[in-house]
């Protein structure tokens, strides 16, 4: 499902974000991605949305070798690739309705599959009843479940969550983590970047540590270990 053989990244000035990282996950696995500010965890997220390119090495996204992926290919890749980030990135003159079926509009969807489609979403992540609402009328936890509902608009593969609590308190991360798991349990892929120690050591899931941008551990069911 995903494959980086011998990924390197580097930015001008001599910094070395990724250094010839070999990884491969299966299809629908829960991994962890963890390790302090700096270790390279967003710079992995980035090559693997192509966001960057990679400065050597191959990536591999369900068979498709995007290492030199166009730029007009990249939102194909993303619409395979459901990704939620930390500080949400709703529309805010949106309602939650709105925002969840604004994917789904780009891609020229009918109306009628748009407002079945939100109506499932919003019942998988528990928004039912509140769609109506925008952004500032809605916790941080009701946000990101927007955020959610609205990346798994296009029934993606993979699930890409990079730091998804990180502003939320511990009912409300926990929420998330409860929502991420039962999205994985239909066939997802979850990778879940966080420096979360609690959350990682309470998944019991494959963990893979990164440090100075080389992974370290890769553990089947393991905890966090920096």
């Amino acid at each position: 499902m995903i494959r980086l053989d011998s990924i390197s990244k580097s930015y001008p000035g001599g910094i070395h974000a990724l250094e010839d990282v070999h990884l491969f996950i299966e299809a629908g696995e829960f991994v962890s991605i963890v390790g302090q500010s700096g270790t390279g965890k967003t710079t992995l997220v980035k090559l693997l949305i192509a966001e960057e390119r990679p400065t050597r090495g191959r990536i591999e996204i369900g068979g498709w070798d995007i290492t030199g992926i166009r730029d007009r290919e990249v939102p194909l890749l993303r619409r395979q690739m459901g990704i939620i980030f930390q500080d949400f990135k709703l529309l805010p003159n949106k309602t939650a309705h709105e925002n969840i079926a604004f994917a789904l509009e780009v891609a020229g969807e009918q109306r009628g599959h748009i407002n079945r489609a939100v109506q499932q979403l919003a019942s998988l992540v528990g928004l039912e009843g509140a769609t109506h609402r925008f952004p500032h009328e809605m916790s941080g936890g009701e946000q990101q479940r927007v955020a959610i509902a609205r990346a798994l608009a296009h029934r993606p593969k993979i699930l890409v969550a990079d730091e998804p609590t990180g502003n939320l308190d511990t009912i409300n991360a926990q929420e998330i983590i409860r929502i991420l798991k039962k999205v994985n349990e239909f066939g997802t892929t979850v990778l879940l970047v966080t420096h979360n120690r609690e959350i990682v050591n309470g998944l019991k899931r494959r963990v893979i540590t990164l440090d100075g941008g080389h992974i370290t551990h890769d553990q089947k069911t393991g905890k966090y270990v920096i």
